[in-house]
């Protein structure tokens, strides 16, 4: 029998036991593996995916839905990955059309490489934003911003998800849940006992990636940012919103180089929920 047109392929929820098939499809196209974050966003969000009748998977992606089950607020689409093999073959194109049909009318967003932006442009997502990624080994300066850190507790957790809430603009809870599980620190910053900020970092192949960000405002970004850099001995690497551009110029003085840009794109809305101002880097591009 001849082997079926990748069109012709059917679209099936992904799971856990996915998770290596889609380790090697990152790996496919010069992706790191980037399995610790795969299986949190498998376990987190939604994953779609087209088996290849040869083995393993033609293409991928998640779909990590914030607010009520029942009735998403808003969701982000990440890691859409198509075979080397079956590029350019329109399996991509046809894998995200099913995702804003099952979506139906819950907004989406997304971070495009300059390489997907065409499609999903053709698709109806528009530029809303962009994001610069930087990477390097973190070198605090002289002055250490006054803000006061310490490492997150489970008491915690209740006051970070509804500042999560309050930043984003929608209930994050299933994903703020699993940080203490998925990061490697989990920090905050007080004032007046009063928690003003959180971030995380989280292990993903050589570096620690830094995200979610959220701060009251960019000294206390900073104060984070540090407090986490001075409890590893990997690079950093993180994705910031380049209208911070204060908190940017700063890693940047500190040894984090710049790596690429990417396009926040959405669907359906003209711009995401929540507070910018305070919403400094994500968890991760795949997953807001």
């Amino acid at each position: 029998m001849p082997t079926p047109s990748p069109a012709a392929l059917p679209i099936r929820r992904l799971t856990h036991r996915d998770l290596v098939a889609c380790a090697d499809l990152s790996e496919d196209r010069g992706w790191p593996r980037e399995e610790h974050k795969w299986g949190f966003l498998l376990t987190a969000g939604t994953g779609y995916g087209i088996d290849d009748p040869r083995g393993g998977l033609l293409s991928a992606c998640v779909i990590t839905e914030y607010g009520s089950p029942q009735s998403p607020d808003l969701a982000a689409v990440g890691m859409v990955l198509v075979a080397a093999r079956h590029a350019r073959q329109g399996v991509g194109r046809r894998l995200m059309r099913h995702v804003v049909s099952t979506m139906g009318t819950t907004p989406l967003t997304l971070h495009a490489t300059p390489n997907g932006l065409p499609l999903y442009e053709e698709l109806g997502f528009k530029v809303i934003g962009r994001a610069e990624m930087v990477r390097g080994r973190f070198e605090p300066g002289a002055l250490r911003p006054a803000v006061a850190t310490r490492a997150a507790t489970a008491e915690d957790l209740a006051a970070i998800v509804r500042l999560d809430e309050e930043v984003f603009g929608v209930d994050r809870t299933p994903i703020v849940t699993r940080l203490p599980a998925f990061a490697d620190q989990l920090r905050v910053a007080e004032e007046n006992s009063r928690i003003i900020g959180y971030a995380g970092v989280w292990p993903n192949m050589d570096t620690h990636v830094v995200g979610p960000l959220v701060a009251r405002d960019t000294e206390t970004a900073k104060a984070l940012v540090t407090s986490l850099a001075e409890r590893t001995d990997r690079p950093l690497r993180t994705d910031i919103d380049i209208r911070h551009e204060e908190l940017l110029a700063w890693v940047k003085e500190r040894g984090l180089a710049p790596v690429a840009f990417n396009s926040v794109m959405a669907y359906g809305i003209s711009e995401l929920p929540g507070d910018w101002t305070r919403r400094f880097a994500p968890l991760t591009v795949a997953a807001g």
